[in-house]
Parts: structure tokens; C-alpha cells; sequence
């Protein structure tokens, strides 16, 4: 069973460190264990940057172990200064239970709650709103030096910037997470937690709470599994677009333009992707990678890539449904999406809205309606393009003397314009 579970995250390039490398071998093969992840309620959905730490929860219940996701109901009410190079904006209790609200949408989607290693989601608000101040200080605090914590890097990083500083309410946040492993050892059964790298001095300080709160027990094991802080291959954060975070929800991310994301991932990262991303197997990424190699221009470890992540996080139906839209992008039977795919695929492309009085009558010109979008920066190349057949409307390639009216908007109130095979551009009117 540990081998499965550590050779699969080192194979697949998720693993970074671990502690007490042999007892944690052992620990894992002698039967199910107990592992967390933590997750911050900034946001009321979670994004493509999550998908890493949640992917380890399911990787480590496929394994046969028992996974709990942590959403940090208490903490977030403080903020975790790793990787801020300022004190965050602190969020109201009501913003945040609405946070764990649309969060745990996920989570329960994605995690397998049946059966004896059925996963649980829970908020550390449940425990830690009942510690008390002195109790904290009595029973915690004093197991922590503030030598040690101040030369944690996001610590040193901003006591060394005497703009900003730290406040005493985030130098505390390591204390309550140590707290977290220490409660979940006690009341679960917890013995292992799982966080990128940026994330170990935070765990190495609850397993030392949990050596020290636990001398006289018989079980005080407790380990620590990291996974690298993943960048694309230009060095960017992974997710991170020209239009924001993509999301994994669809209230917040559509599944068309969700399955865009993946299908246009770089030549140098699908095979990344694939290991951190996909549950296929080493053999079949390896095949595909190979074909690929061989072919790149055909793309198909992208579409593999884009049908397995949509399928994974929208669900089968979604995935039928953003194909046949991508197929009639590619095709040009726009006409055929229905009305909630094509407003998709208007959020997904470049847009503007208009007029709706313009069409009436005679209705607009192409090349007029062309030189307000970002298919054509003129009159004058708008009527290059046109008069070389590049330019279609809904599907249909025009001429340059083509004229628009309301009898050309799909649902009454869009059209579509495309220029060359792949540049589009969504015209709303109103």
C-alpha cells in the first residue's frame, strides 16, 4: 500500500519531501492511515491551484488510506502569511462560513464519503472557537520557541520589511495549525498531513506539538508529505490566465471555458499536466506523450488532457456537451449550440456589446461592424479580410458588401464573427 501511494506522487513529480523517510515507509504499509489537507476559505470555490492538494487526498484514498480535507474556518479568520509579502485583509465570520458553503460543493464532488475510509470534510472553526486564550497560551505557546519561529521564511521575509512588518495575529498562525494536527491525531485518528512545500515548517511544528502533548501515549506517530509548489514551464503559476483564475466550479469557471484551459495547454507542459492533473496510468501518459512527440500538431494529448479534466470536475454530461460546442467553433455551425453554450462561448472569447437599433432596417455593414472589434483594427483592413473570404458570420463566410440585421442574431441578441480559422470575437446587442 506504500508503495503505491509514495512511488505513484514520485513518478507522477508530486513528490517533494517527506519526514522520517523509513518510519513513514513502514507506517503506511502496516495498515490504513489517516491523512489532511488544509484549504484556506479565501474564495467561496477553489481553483485550478487546489486541484494539487485535493488530488492527494483522492490519490491517498485510492491508495486505501482515509482522507479528511481541513477547511479552515478558524484560521482563516487569521490568514496564513506564507507567501504574502503583506498582512491580509482580514474577512468577517459571515464571509467566511459562505466561503466553506461553495467550497465544500467540491469537495463533496470530488471525495468519496462511503464506507469505512469515506473522507470528511471538515472546519476548524469547530474546535479552535473553543480554545481559550490563556488555555492557548498555557498549552500550546509554550511548547514553541519564538527563536525557531521567526526564522520561518515567511516570518524572516517580513520582519525584514519594515514597511509592512507582521502583526501578532498572523506570527500566530503557525501555532493554531500545529493545534489542527494536534486535534486531529486526538479525535480521528490522524497521522499524516499533506501540503506543498511552502507548508513544512508548519507541519514539522504539529508533529513536534503532537510528540510533546502525547509522551505518555502509545501511538504518538505522526508525518509529514509535501509535493512541489508546480509552475508551467515558463516558470508562471499554473491556472492563472489573462481573464483570472480559472475556477472549479461553474458558477465561476464554465465547463467550456474550463475545457479551453486544457486543450490549449503549451506543447512543453501536457506532459506535466497529465502526471500532476489525470488519474491515467504511467503506461498511458508515456503512450501519449510518445504520440505526441511524434505528432504535436495533432494535439491529442491536449483533447485527452481536456476530456479527462472536464469529465472529472463537470461531470460526463458537461463534457458531451462542451465537445459539441467545440466541434461546431471548429466547424462553424454555431447556429446548432443552444443558448446556455453559446453564452459559454461568449464569455470565453473576445466581446462587446452594441446597439441593438443599428440593426433595424437596412440594418449595420460588416466592414463598419468588423472595425469596432478586435478581429480588425480599420475600415480598411476589415475590408482586406473580407474581400479574401476570411470572415464569417454565425458560421457563414461573407463578402465585403455583406450587411447585418436583428434577422442575423442567434436567440436575438448575439453574433458571432470569426476571421481566419480561429480568431473570434462575440458581438452582444442590446
Amino acid at each position: 500500500m506504500t508503495q503505491s501511494f509514495l512511488d505513484e506522487l514520485r513518478w507522477r513529480g508530486l513528490l517533494h519531501q517527506t519526514t522520517a523517510n523509513e518510519e513513514l515507509e513502514q507506517h503506511l504499509a502496516t495498515g490504513s492511515r489517516v491523512g489532511y489537507c488544509g484549504f484556506d476559505p479565501t474564495a467561496d470555490s477553489l481553483t485550478i491551484g487546489h486541484l494539487l492538494p485535493i488530488r492527494l487526498l483522492m490519490m491517498w484514498q485510492r491508495a486505501g488510506h482515509k482522507p479528511i480535507a481541513v477547511i479552515g474556518g478558524g484560521t482563516g479568520m487569521i490568514g496564513d502569511p506564507s507567501g504574502k509579502d503583506a498582512e491580509r485583509t482580514l474577512q468577517s465570520l459571515e464571509r467566511i462560513e459562505a466561503n466553506i458553503v461553495g467550497q465544500r460543493r467540491v469537495f463533496d464532488r470530488l471525495l468519496d464519503a462511503s464506507g469505512e475510509r469515506g473522507a470528511k470534510v471538515l472546519n476548524n472553526y469547530d474546535w479552535l472557537s473553543k480554545l481559550g486564550y490563556l488555555d492557548m497560551l498555557r498549552d500550546v505557546g509554550k511548547h514553541f520557541s519564538v527563536n525557531a519561529m521567526i526564522q520561518k521564511d515567511s516570518v524572516r521575509e517580513r520582519l525584514n520589511n519594515r514597511e509592512q512588518g507582521i502583526s501578532y495575529t498572523e506570527f500566530s498562525y503557525m501555532l493554531l495549525q500545529a493545534y489542527d494536527f494536534l486535534h486531529l491525531k486526538r479525535h480521528h485518528g490522524c497521522s499524516v498531513q499533506m501540503a506543498g512545500s511552502d507548508q513544512y515548517g508548519n507541519i514539522v511544528a504539529g508533529i513536534d506539538l503532537i510528540r510533546r502533548k502525547l509522551q505518555d501515549s502509545d501511538d504518538r506517530s505522526a508525518f509529514g508529505i509535501t509535493n512541489p509548489l508546480v509552475t508551467k514551464k515558463d516558470g508562471k503559476k499554473i491556472g492563472k490566465t489573462e481573464k483570472g483564475a480559472i475556477w472549479l466550479t461553474a458558477d465561476r469557471t464554465s465547463p467550456y471555458a474550463f475545457y479551453q484551459f486544457w486543450i490549449n495547454t503549451e506543447d512543453g507542459d501536457v506532459e506535466n499536466y497529465l502526471k500532476w492533473f489525470t488519474f491515467l496510468d504511467q503506461t498511458t501518459i508515456a503512450g501519449l506523450v510518445t504520440d505526441h512527440q511524434a505528432a504535436p500538431e495533432k494535439r491529442e494529448a491536449q483533447r485527452v488532457l481536456a476530456k479527462h479534466m472536464t469529465e472529472l470536475i463537470h461531470g460526463a454530461d458537461a463534457l458531451s456537451a462542451v465537445e459539441t460546442a467545440t466541434q461546431a467553433m471548429f466547424s462553424g455551425e454555431v447556429k446548432s449550440l443552444p443558448e446556455d453554450m453559446l453564452k459559454q462561448v461568449i464569455a470565453d472569447v473576445p466581446n462587446s456589446e452594441h446597439d441593438k437599433a443599428a440593426l433595424e432596417g437596412e440594418g449595420i455593414a460588416v466592414v463598419d461592424l468588423l472595425a469596432t472589434t478586435t478581429l480588425a483594427t480599420s475600415k480598411r483592413e476589415a475590408r482586406q479580410f473580407l474581400s479574401t473570404g476570411a470572415v464569417a458570420v454565425n458560421g457563414d463566410k461573407v463578402n465585403e458588401d455583406a450587411r447585418l440585421t436583428t434577422r442575423d442574431l442567434l436567440y436575438g441578441h448575439t453574433i458571432l464573427l470569426r476571421r481566419g480559422k480561429k480568431l473570434r470575437h462575440a458581438t452582444v446587442w442590446k
